[in-house]
């Protein structure tokens, strides 16, 4: 029996004597926007069209025709696990066996779900702010302290935080992201691209928390006490001289969580008298294959926080629902996995995290051949993205994460691998002269930090579709 076994019956074991408390009726209404997929040639199953009756799995409903009204977390009603509306044709919860707390699946991961290719799953990702050691790694209490009655918190937030046990939890080399799945998609073959088009992703619940915590961030305080170039000690954020991270108590490190409120559709966040509201736009910041090819689950190398060429802590947001991301395959069966999800992030990430809380997400997962068209050719290299109105080609630092010899942080190379890979697609998809698609990218493409944040860094870019009409 491999090790991952064993966590999974070690977690079963201690979750049958926690107990659940009746889970909540959620408002349905909430239907999935339906997208077309361009790999359907190599699908092993045509998934039923929006709107059309079909099999779900247990606990799953039919396809819907779009979202209509405010979502269940704006209404202020928490969508527990098996709860609401399931939009997909499989349905996947976060629960103490089919997740790992702050490492990804490797190459070698156990499938917890499969799906033929083109067909639809929905995922309850869990976000982890609220459960961490140093939020006490109780969100009964870290959320009722904000106001937040005790059915208003998630039961799979509960569950994970007390229950999990899969691996031993290390607050300061463990990444914090809950990370679902892997899902093997039928037919997924190394060399293949796995095309993930997201279809919807609902806010769980009515709240989120953004937090800074010390030596971490665009502002942090270094190694050796000292501030990062650029800035002066007394820049430093958190501030320096309330680091207590010495203390060896992830409680009392004194870090910062600013509980944010959904109200109208919006974020809010109070500081004294004062109320700042902002858009929300949900997304998945953490969507991945299987990359790293250790064996054990909490290799370095399967750390969630790098963000590597499978994939995984991207934090682009962009990518919504409406969205497209092409990834490379490593594994058979992709092995594709979430994580991380956000209510709302601007570009760079610069605190930390972003607005952080848990959605359902809704995911068709379909496998694109090489030679096939269904993608572009640079994205069985590299992972690529889409909107309706744009092409995102991303660079990364350090796209090989900790296997290549140590992460950098260094924002230029991930600069210029966007520009290369902007000029890549270009000429490849789109037949421009090189040194055209050059002065193009400078004269109208947009390039972005995507984070600052993950270790290995990001920019990404944005191609209007408009201007190749």
């Amino acid at each position: 029996m491999n090790a991952m076994m064993l966590g999974r019956e070690a977690a079963e074991v201690l979750t049958k004597g926690l107990g659940r408390r009746k889970f909540l009726s959620a408002a349905a209404g909430l239907g999935a926007l339906a997208v077309a997929t361009g790999c359907s040639a190599n699908a092993a199953q045509t998934p039923s069209p929006a709107g059309s009756s079909g099999t779900a799995t247990a606990g799953a409903g039919t396809a819907g025709t779009g979202t209509s009204g405010p979502s269940p977390a704006q209404q202020g009603k928490i969508l527990q696990p098996h709860a609401g509306d399931i939009p997909g044709d499989h349905y996947l919860a976060s629960t103490p066996d089919d997740v790992l707390w702050g490492y990804v699946p490797t190459v070698h991961a156990t499938p917890v779900a499969r799906i033929k290719s083109g067909q639809t799953i929905t995922i309850d990702a869990l976000s982890h702010e609220g459960i961490l050691e140093d939020q006490g790694r109780d969100p009964l209490s870290f959320f009722g302290s904000h106001g937040v009655a005790e059915d208003g918190v998630l039961q799979d937030a509960v569950d994970i935080a007390a229950g999990y046990n899969r691996t031993p939890r290390n607050f300061d080399t463990d990444g914090p992201h809950v990370v679902t799945g892997p899902v093997a998609v039928e037919g997924a073959e190394p060399g293949d691209v796995l095309k993930i088009e997201t279809i919807d992703a609902v806010p769980r619940v009515p709240y989120g928390v953004v937090s800074s915590r010390h030596g971490k961030g665009s502002l942090a305080l270094q190694n050796g006490a000292a501030a990062p170039e650029g800035i002066t000690l007394e820049e430093v954020m958190p501030p320096a001289a309330s680091d207590n991270r010495a203390s060896g108590i992830p409680a009392d490190y004194h870090n910062v969580s600013v509980f944010t409120a959904i109200e109208d559709g919006k974020g809010v966040m109070t500081s004294g008298d004062m109320k700042v509201r902002f858009p929300l736009r949900p997304f998945m910041g953490m969507m991945g294959v299987a990359f790293a090819e250790s064996s054990g689950l909490t290799d370095a190398e399967a750390n969630s926080v790098p963000p590597t060429l499978g994939g995984g802590n991207i934090d682009i947001r962009h990518l919504g629902p409406g969205s497209t991301f092409y990834l490379p395959v490593k594994a058979d069966g992709a092995l594709f996995y979430v994580g991380d999800p956000h209510m709302g992030m601007g570009d760079g990430e610069v605190a930390l995290t972003a607005m952080e809380g848990s959605l359902r997400g809704t995911f068709r997962l379909t496998v694109c051949k090489p030679g096939a068209g269904d993608a572009p050719k640079l994205a069985h290299l590299y992972p690529f993205g889409e909107t309706p109105e744009a092409w995102i080609p991303i660079g990364l630092s350090d796209p090989d994460g900790l296997g290549g010899g140590g992460v950098s942080s260094d924002l230029n190379v991930a600069m210029r691998r966007a520009v290369v890979n902007a000029l890549d697609f270009l000429e490849q998809e789109k037949g421009m002269d090189r040194a055209v698609a050059y002065a193009y990218l400078s004269a109208a493409a947009d390039f972005a930090v995507s984070q600052v944040v993950d270790r290995t860094v990001g920019v990404h870019g944005l191609i209007r579709k408009a201007d190749f009409g």
